[in-house]
């Protein structure tokens, strides 16, 4: 394979893992931005890895454009791999220039969480993360490392944004860096979170599956019933706090979706998966959409099933900036499950949020279709994204770009 001049040896075993063959020849942008890439031992025997891109802007310097943190979801799922080429980074999975980058409006960092995802790696079967506060604390000490090594990031202003479990990691993750920011043990200008169709309460999710695969067609009145009786299986397994089987409950419950669908995408219900009839567990179908480590699932499985609402709370409380954005195809992470759990929120300007009436967003100024709704008040935002599943950049790049720059007050 030929590298460009100068190119580390550290990309070419990314470009292998997205199935680049021997002997191709990469065309690099003419203007190819700064970028650097780094290891962090976040614990004993656990190594965090994480990708930065300097951003790209015509006319302004990457100090005076935020700072964007990519978390994927999995948990296990590579921000470096799939974030990256398949979303929001420079280049696609083609290694062609991404017109719809997020790079022009905002310095990129990819970060492999929880370790022994993607480039990330354990030394030992033991260092794995097994919840949402081991995934927190490791962050902690990366981000930490990172704004100490570079300084000229610490006054930029700091976003996670975040998809499917990612979502879940970005809040837990938020509300520990402003605790850390308060203490003064993290020098930064956090700006926010934004949870992109995310898994902050899963049985929110599950429960409204049913009633939203029978309002667009695609589950007759005995499909709903068998989908609705597996979800009530694991409502009663989450009220019982058995996590676990929880987890596995969820996975057959999206087998009995697969078998009354004819085998619907869970990332977008107007496109069609792969048949799911020899898939042996949901852990191998989620595997099979995103690259997952199925190590890291396995030991977050016990997490897997938890609600944070509360976690949601707590930093609407301390005035952190939240933004929840959903794409309108979404399944398994879908529009209704999230206006359910918003409504559990326990925010005391919630009842002002609720009363406001949504306004319409265009991607393009010259079109009259919409592409997204957006509510906001204080620090509570939502976008309605249309016409996108629940990779929302991958499906309507103008639009999540367009969010990006609103929530990090660029537009």
């Amino acid at each position: 394979m030929e590298l460009a001049p100068g190119t580390s040896a550290a990309v070419l075993p990314l470009l292998l893992l997205l199935g680049l063959s021997t002997g191709t020849v990469i065309d690099w942008p003419a203007e190819e931005g700064k970028e650097v890439w780094d290891y962090v031992t976040v614990r004993k025997d656990a190594h965090m890895f994480w990708w930065l891109y300097y951003a790209m802007n015509p006319c302004k310097n990457f100090s005076e454009l935020p700072l964007v943190m990519w978390l994927q979801g999995g948990p296990g799922g590579s921000s470096t791999g799939f974030g990256n080429f398949e979303e929001i980074g420079p280049l696609d999975s083609d290694l062609k220039p991404r017109r719809t980058t997020w790079l022009q409006s905002a310095s990129l960092l990819f970060v492999d969480n929880p370790v022994g995802t993607g480039f990330s790696y354990v030394n030992k079967s033991d260092a794995y993360a097994r919840d949402l506060d081991m995934v927190a604390s490791d962050m902690l000490v990366l981000l930490k490392t990172f704004f100490d090594c570079h300084k000229e990031f610490q006054t930029v202003p700091f976003y996670i944004f975040s998809e499917s479990y990612g979502g879940k990691m970005a809040a837990g993750i938020g509300l520990e860096l402003h605790k850390a920011i308060q203490q003064g043990t993290i020098q930064c200008n956090f700006g926010g979170v934004a949870l992109g169709d995310s898994w902050i309460s899963p049985i929110n999710s599950v429960l409204s599956w049913g009633p939203y695969l029978y309002s667009v067609s695609l589950l007759d009145d005995q499909g709903l019933v068998e989908v609705s009786q597996i979800a009530e299986q694991v409502l009663d397994a989450v009220n019982k706090e058995y996590y676990i089987e929880a987890t596995q409950l969820w996975g057959k419950a999206e087998m009995v979706i697969e078998q009354n669908t004819d085998g619907v995408n869970f990332y977008n219900i107007l496109t069609k998966s792969t048949p799911m009839a020899t898939m042996e567990s949901s852990l191998e179908f989620t595997q099979s959409h995103l690259g997952q480590s199925a190590s890291v699932f396995q030991n977050m499985e016990g997490d897997f099933m938890k609600p944070v609402i509360s976690i949601v709370d707590e930093l609407l409380e301390a005035g952190v900036n939240v933004t929840v954005y959903n794409g309108q195809l979404d399944l398994i992470v879908d529009t209704m499950g999230q206006e359910a759990w918003m409504r559990k929120l326990k925010w005391a300007e919630l009842p002002k949020f609720n009363k406001l009436k949504w306004k319409a967003l265009y991607s393009d100024p010259k079109s009259s279709e919409t592409s997204a709704f957006v509510k906001s008040y204080k620090n509570l935002a939502f976008y309605w994204i249309l016409r996108a599943g629940h990779m929302v950049p991958s499906d309507q790049g103008d639009m999540a770009l367009k969010m990006m720059r609103m929530v990090t007050q660029q537009e």
